[in-house]
C-alpha cells in the first residue's frame, strides 16, 4: 500500500469503521488471526453498553461505531479488499485491511481509564 493516508478514498464512516476494526483485530481476546493468509477474524464485533463501547483498550461514542452493523460499509471495504467474507456480527479484515491507513490511528494512541 502506498504511504498516503486514505489512499482508496474512504468515506468517513467507512474509515471509521476500519480503523476502529483494526483496533478489535489487535486484541487477540477477540479476533484470531490466520497465519498462512494474514487474514484475522473477529467473530463478533463489540456491542455498546449504555452511550459507549469498549473497542479494546479504547472507549468509544456508541455513534462513533454506526458501520459495524451497517451491510454497505462492510460491502464497499470488501470490494477495496480490505475486508471479506463478512457476515455481521462477524468480519474478517485482510491483511490489506489491517495494514491500511486510514488516516485516523491518532485517535487511538491514549488508553481509555474508564
Amino acid at each position: 500500500m502506498t504511504t498516503r493516508p486514505n489512499s482508496l478514498k474512504l468515506n468517513k464512516l467507512q474509515a471509521r469503521t476500519l480503523a476502529l476494526a483494526q483496533v478489535v483485530a489487535k486484541d487477540p481476546a477477540l479476533a484470531h488471526r490466520d497465519d498462512a493468509t494474514g487474514d484475522t477474524h473477529i467473530p463478533a464485533l463489540p456491542h455498546p453498553h449504555g452511550d459507549h463501547v469498549h473497542i479494546g483498550s479504547f472507549v468509544v461514542s456508541t455513534r462513533e461505531i454506526s458501520g459495524f452493523s451497517n451491510p454497505a460499509v462492510w460491502a464497499a471495504l470488501t470490494r477495496k479488499g480490505l475486508a471479506k467474507e463478512t457476515t455481521l456480527p462477524a468480519v474478517t479484515l485482510t491483511q490489506a485491511g489491517l495494514d491500511y491507513d486510514t488516516g485516523l490511528g491518532h485517535l487511538f494512541q491514549t488508553v481509555s481509564d474508564h
